[in-house]
């Protein structure tokens, strides 16, 4: 999961050298960063990403106090003082030295020109709850496999932003250009407000770039926040991933809220535990339970992917507690195992690694490692079709991740699965809704406007359960019986046509979602979201005026375990 927050001049290098440096805790006054780091036990800060060669850094280098605050305070680089001091003995005047040391356009400059000037961005890593339960729990081989794949899976999302999304951009946006990498600043955590277990990382990303010529200007800050939730999809489907093969683990669909998306946690975790470990997601939970009855009272409908964000964080912060000061981990981890056996008892908590095994495999054993890309493609195009009517090409790549890890369960698939699917997708069942200018070049691939090749679901009323009123049918709920319905009807086609569709070669196995979602227990009311009397979504005329003819049924339709096949 991945969360973004806006660095400004208001909260910049004050707030995260005696914060989030600080793991999230409240430093002495007079204390130097790296004095209270190492007396409370807590990781320094390291520098990540391509970027660092520019400025003379190192990728895995501490962070150091006064680094940060040039950086992150004033936009200058991180030798500020040596570089002023080697002008000033060239004979440069105290203002030419100064802005020799400024990445780009000063703060000053900025705020002269009536703006606030936005310095970077904090994007904060965290594992589901089950693996931050497994990760507190268990040995200490558990612990390094789960810090392992949190890192890595935070360098793979880091890494793909500053591959496909990173640009700069000057001349008020109309020229942009590739930069070497990102700047980033990464601090690790353990624990939440609360003192459990909560491993995350703050990742400040530097809201500055270099030109191929050599010259600092702002990052394109609304092509990266575009890509937020693509980034985070990829970050969770990696680092699950690597944790379930190596430990020999499998992920289940839990349901936080119903009728929305479900969340990918370990088998054989207990709710129990989830919940002892989640105190203040519980609180949160229950602050936006009210608040999410305001907003349907006050606007006559259930919010949508980007009010439930918003909401979500003003319920964050109403239940947001003090800041403490910060344990080392091994006391932490002392702390937590004591309380969870107090609670739990011995046998439970000993055994939750055996236990995850065991379901693990069994799960393991029953779903195929393949991937059929054709169903894949069509569950997510209708899916991100029904929630948002009109997306963009990171709306489906985000999607297509989210597939591999309900479908694959933490199988290892091949490298690009991901985009493979989310390009068939748009190709087969996505329709262009961005005009083509004559004379005028195309705009960028994730800036144009798609709508699904179907026709429009229909919604259906939900019986309400423990006293509550009956609700209407989520637009997730609609989603997911609309695809299993086209899903079906292409699995017919397969078996009662003489031929089969050229898409048909692109399958790679029978592991499709429908068929494992089926292998589990249905969630309380699930029989009557997914009526097959519901009607789904169908073929838009269009599309089907562009399908093309079906090759023989005798070709080859499996490829490599977990891999694209076309």
């Amino acid at each position: 999961m991945l969360s973004a927050a806006k660095i400004t001049r208001r909260n910049a290098w004050r707030y995260y050298v005696r914060g989030v440096a600080f793991g999230d805790g409240r430093r002495p006054v007079g204390q130097s960063l790296k004095d209270a780091q190492e007396q409370a036990g807590l990781p320094p800060g390291r520098w990540m990403g391509l970027g660092l060669a520019a400025l003379g850094l190192n990728a895995g280098s501490v962070v150091s106090e006064r680094e940060l605050e040039l950086l992150y305070g004033d936009l200058r680089h991180p030798d500020a003082d040596g570089i002023e001091r080697e002008r000033l003995a060239d004979g440069d005047s105290p203002e030419e030295a100064r802005r020799a040391t400024v990445l780009g356009q000063s703060i000053e400059d900025i705020e002269r020109k009536k703006a606030i000037p936005l310095l970077g961005f904090d994007f904060t890593f965290r594992a589901q709850a089950s693996l931050m339960v497994l990760w507190a729990l268990g040995d200490e081989t558990v612990r390094r496999v789960i810090e392992t794949a949190h890192e890595r899976a935070i360098e793979t999302a880091l890494r793909w932003l500053e591959d496909e999304v990173a640009e700069v951009r000057w001349s008020s946006g109309t020229k942009r250009a590739k930069p070497p990498g990102l700047i980033v600043a990464a601090f690790r955590h353990y624990e939440n407000r609360d003192g459990f277990p909560l491993l995350h990382d703050h990742c400040l990303i530097l809201n500055r770039g270099q030109r191929p010529d050599g010259a600092w200007y702002a990052l394109d800050t609304r092509r990266l926040l575009r890509n937020v939730v693509a980034a985070g999809t990829l970050y969770t489907l990696t680092m699950t991933t690597e944790v379930c093969e190596e430990l020999g683990l499998a992920t289940v669909p839990r349901e936080v809220t119903p009728g929305l998306r479900p969340v990918m946690e370990i088998a054989g975790v207990d709710q129990e535990l989830i919940d002892w470990s989640s105190t203040r997601r519980q609180r949160i939970e229950q602050a936006l339970e009210g608040i999410t009855a305001q907003y349907v009272q006050d606007q006559g409908r259930l919010p949508d992917e980007r009010a439930r964000h918003s909401l979500g964080w003003w319920a964050a912060q109403d239940t947001r507690p003090a800041k403490k000061t910060p344990k080392r981990l091994e006391q932490l981890r002392a702390w937590w195992k004591a309380s969870a056996i107090l609670r739990f008892g011995q046998e439970m908590v000993d055994g939750l690694l055996q236990r995850c095994r065991g379901v693990g495999a069994a799960i393991r054993a029953r779903i195929s490692p393949r991937v059929d890309t054709v169903l894949a493609a069509v569950d997510v195009a209708a899916i991100v079709y029904t929630v948002r009517r009109v997306f963009n090409r990171h709306h489906i790549l985000a999607e297509a991740r989210r597939h591999l890890l309900e479908t694959l369960r933490g199988r290892a698939f091949a490298p690009g699965l991901d985009t493979h699917i989310a390009d068939k997708a748009l190709a087969r069942h996505g329709r262009r809704l961005t005009p083509v200018t004559e004379g005028r070049p195309d705009p960028a691939p994730e800036l144009l406007n798609y709508t699904g090749a179907f026709a429009w679901p229909r919604r259906w009323w939900i019986a309400g359960a423990d006293g509550k009123p009956p609700r209407e049918s989520s637009r997730y709920e609609r989603a997911q019986a609309a695809s299993l319905a086209v899903q079906k009807a292409i699995r017919a086609a397969r078996t009662t046509l003489p031929t089969i569709s050229d898409e048909a070669s692109a399958a790679t196995g029978t592991a499709t979602l429908a068929e494992q979602r089926n292998q589990d227990e249905p969630p309380p009311g699930a029989a009557a979201r997914s009526r097959p009397s519901r009607p789904g979504l169908r073929p838009h005329p269009e599309a089907a005026r562009r399908r093309r003819p079906y090759p023989p049924a005798g070709s080859d339709a499996a490829g490599a375990p977990g891999g694209p096949d076309d």
